[in-house]
């Protein structure tokens, strides 16, 4: 394909670009769908598997789970939806084959309490340091991450993660409120007799 073509690719929708690979088979409307999303898959990837050697591995892995599956992608929802689909997926099974655990969210560990929930306001994420949060993360369950991840760095709607977990929107603000409540026990394991946060 000519290089004025090429120019001509980037013009182009998600959909049209898609559209035209599959009746074309022609490289160049993926590599224009690769460059659009090569950056923030690889930064996502960066930030659930704190690994930049992994982080490489998995985009190129991810991309080539897009290529195959290509003809599979229905518009449901948009491509950016589908995208992040397949790499916070990717991501968590690579971080429970990693750690070899079969936990991946909060509610899945044992029978679930029967006390009351109690809703942890947003405030209190938001206002961990940038570092102590990351630490914290880190530490918890893969889907709880990604769940937080999603909505709170992100800042996806809880309709897109829905689609993105394949739940209800439901069940997606309980693992968020679940998941903020494992947060916040995290946090207080980790820094309850740090001297800046007893003083406060």
């Amino acid at each position: 394909m000519t290089s004025s073509a090429a120019r001509k690719a980037k013009e182009y929708t998600d959909t049209e670009l898609i559209a035209l690979y599959l009746r074309e088979q022609n490289s160049v409307y993926f590599t224009q769908l690769y460059r659009r999303y090569a950056g923030k898959v690889f930064a996502k990837c960066i930030s659930m598997l704190a690994d930049e050697g992994l982080a490489r591995d998995a985009t190129q892995e991810i991309f080539i789970k897009i290529l195959l599956n290509l003809s599979k992608f229905t518009e449901q929802s948009s491509f950016s939806t589908w995208v992040y689909s397949i790499t916070y997926n990717y991501c968590i099974d690579l971080i429970r084959k990693k750690k070899k655990i079969p936990l991946l969210f909060t509610e899945d560990v044992g029978k679930i309490s029967k006390e009351p929930e109690v809703e942890i306001p947003d405030s209190v994420l938001l206002e961990m340091k940038q570092e102590r949060l990351a630490k914290v993360l880190d530490r918890l369950p893969p889907g709880d991450k990604a769940i937080l991840m999603m909505k709170y760095i992100d800042d996806l709607q809880i309709k897109d993660i829905g689609e993105i977990l394949g739940k209800t929107e439901s069940a997606i603000k309980m693992q968020i409120m679940r998941a903020k409540q494992k947060a916040q026990t995290v946090y207080d394991e980790m820094y309850a007799h740090d001297p800046i946060e007893s003083s406060k």
